[in-house]
């Protein structure tokens, strides 16, 4: 026997609104990323040396693919590490 729930609760779903990632790039203006600025970089990854993707950091395409290309230069560089131990 199969019994329905009659409760009003049961169907209500609440979907909160979330606040829209703005570029903090393109809020400040910044036209170059430069690879080393290590201090800048370390924002945008992760404490296992992971690269924070875009829905995460907020970042326009633009300066997500800037940012990306610049952690990338860096490792290779020596100035961000590739993994941590």
């Amino acid at each position: 026997m199969v019994t329905k729930s009659t409760s009003p609760r049961s169907k209500t779903f609440i979907f909160k609104r979330k606040r829209k990632k703005r570029c903090r790039l393109c809020a400040n203006k910044i036209i170059q990323v430069d690879f080393k600025n290590v201090d800048f970089l370390k924002n945008y990854i992760t404490e296992r040396a992971k690269i924070i993707p875009r829905r995460i950091s907020g970042n326009c395409a633009k300066h997500q693919r800037m940012v990306t290309r610049a952690i990338k230069k860096s490792r290779e560089a020596g100035l961000l590490p590739f993994t941590v131990k």
